[in-house]
């Protein structure tokens, strides 16, 4: 196999083969590392590349299955972590100057479970400072570039992780989610995204160590997921990540959901959806959407989920006020604000300007309780929506991929907004904590992916995988990969 080769595969096959000992982990590795060394100083998905410690995990692997051992459903499989998860031993920097030289004691829940089912670490990916931006750039790495079109963001803040999947240096990665950023990468990357419902994956230390301003926000929106090629990969390392830990008082129980039977029943049966009742908006009724991605997602709902798969889609408007304010009061409001002030006294000419800018404004308590009023509004007309629909469907990004150096358009389809508006799709369902997926749509007519978000009712994970796995069966979407030449020693600087 030449570079990349083994990391083309899925994660189920893969770690079937693995098991079956058809392929040696090693092996898989090492076709990964080349992959790395040949396209990463182009996308910079990787901030912190660990080769020496895969290749240790690799043998590990190997050793086990010689001896007879099961190494975890998860044996092998080329995995990237983003580097606001914390990894015992191995440089964590959240993205900023400040965190550089920072080494945890201790791994983050997902990444103590998946290296114990088997996944080999490839490194830690990059992302936005602390994860305060949807795109993937920082003060302290050069900024990941998209797979797809290397002059363009992956979006973010898992942008290390959709990109290094993207371009099949890892087979998965694990990306976290306050706002956007496991299910927005995935849209401008061509990739599946899972939010899963709140405390279904357990989050800690990361929001929670009081020790560490920048670390320890957004506890009541974060979710972490994986970012796949695959829905059944998604299914797969979701059986892997999720269940209840004490250390995260917001995690829950998890047996309710066959994560990997709901992804093959969507996969396997003709009528896994037949008469799914699906809510579908197309701009919430206040969001500028982007013509392409408005073109590709009707098409998507119509031709797809109503003609073929036989869900009842009606249109809906949400009854929500625009929670765009205060879905960012809410993320101050989580925020170690006295800490991250005295950080930036001390180093703020070294921290993202926007970030700087966020933390020194002059926020009030009101803002914070008129804030937290209009989260439990939203969360109110969500739940009378959902009487009515099963899901609700959208598009996972109102735009799809921009130049690099841009937060977000200024401009979409003739509208001026702010540089976060396309985003908006997102967040209210972390306010509301409701499960929500982005799958692959289609593609511009310049060949960029779009995403069609799925979000599901409360705790309706199953529904969610179910859903996108017969989406996928639909339209499959695989066999659409970024337009590198994969096979060629040499690093591509476009992709045209």
């Amino acid at each position: 196999m030449t570079a990349g080769e083994w990391t083309r595969f899925s994660a189920t096959e893969l770690s079937a083969l693995i098991r079956a000992r058809e392929v040696s982990p090693v092996e898989v590795v090492e076709s990964a590392l080349a992959r790395m060394q040949q396209l990463d100083p182009t996308l910079h998905a990787f901030c912190t590349p660990t080769p020496e410690i895969a290749l240790a995990q690799a043998h590990r692997v190997a050793e086990t299955l010689a001896h007879g051992g099961d190494p975890g459903p998860l044996a092998g499989v080329p995995m990237g972590i983003k580097d606001l998860l914390s990894t015992a031993g191995v440089r964590t920097t959240s993205g900023s100057w400040v965190y550089r030289d920072f080494v945890p004691d201790e791994d983050d829940i997902v990444v103590e479970r998946s290296l114990a089912a088997g996944a080999i670490c490839l490194g830690k990916t990059n992302t936005s400072e602390f994860g305060y931006s949807a795109t993937g750039d920082n003060p302290l790495f050069p900024t990941t570039r998209n797979p797809w079109n290397p002059a363009l963001t992956p979006g973010g803040s898992s942008a290390g992780s959709a990109a290094a999947v993207a371009a099949e240096m890892a087979t998965v990665a694990l990306g976290s989610d306050g706002g956007c950023s496991v299910r927005v990468p995935a849209a401008l990357c061509g990739l599946v995204g899972v939010k899963p419902s709140m405390g279904r994956v357990p989050v800690y230390p990361g929001c929670r160590d009081e020790r560490l301003p920048g670390v320890s926000g957004w506890e009541s929106i974060e979710h972490i997921g994986p970012i796949t090629r695959t829905v059944a990969d998604a299914a797969l390392m979701l059986s892997v990540l999720a269940g209840p830990d004490p250390r995260d008082r917001h995690s829950i129980p998890s047996g309710d959901v066959d994560w990997l039977g709901a992804a093959a029943a969507g996969r396997e049966r003709d009528d896994a959806v037949a008469g799914l009742r699906v809510g579908f908006s197309v701009d919430f009724g206040y969001l500028a959407v982007d013509p392409e991605v408005r073109r590709v997602v009707t098409a998507a709902v119509t031709d797809v989920l109503a003609d073929r798969l036989g869900c009842v889609v009606e249109a809906v408007v949400p009854e929500w006020p625009d929670p765009a304010d205060a879905f960012s009061a809410l993320i101050v409001a989580e925020t170690d604000l006295t800490g991250m002030r005295a950080m930036i006294d001390r180093h703020g000419h070294r921290m993202s300007p926007h970030l700087v800018d966020w933390m020194r404004a002059p926020w009030t308590a009101q803002q914070f309780t008129d804030a937290n009023i209009t989260r439990k509004a939203v969360v109110n007309a969500m739940t009378r929506l959902m009487t009515r629909c099963d899901v609700l469907v959208t598009p996972s990004s109102a735009v799809p991929a921009f130049p690099i150096g841009d937060r977000g358009p200024t401009e979409i389809d003739g509208r001026q907004v702010s540089d976060s508006a396309w985003i908006g799709f997102n967040y209210p369902a972390n306010l509301t904590g409701q499960p929500a997926a982005s799958v692959p749509a289609g593609l511009t007519t310049d060949g960029l992916p779009v995403g069609l978000q799925i979000i599901g009712r409360h705790l309706a994970d199953a529904t969610v995988l179910r859903l996108a796995a017969a989406f996928e069966r639909a339209a499959p979407w695989a066999h659409h990969r970024p337009p590198f030449d994969t096979t060629s020693s040499h690093t591509p600087t476009s992709c045209g």
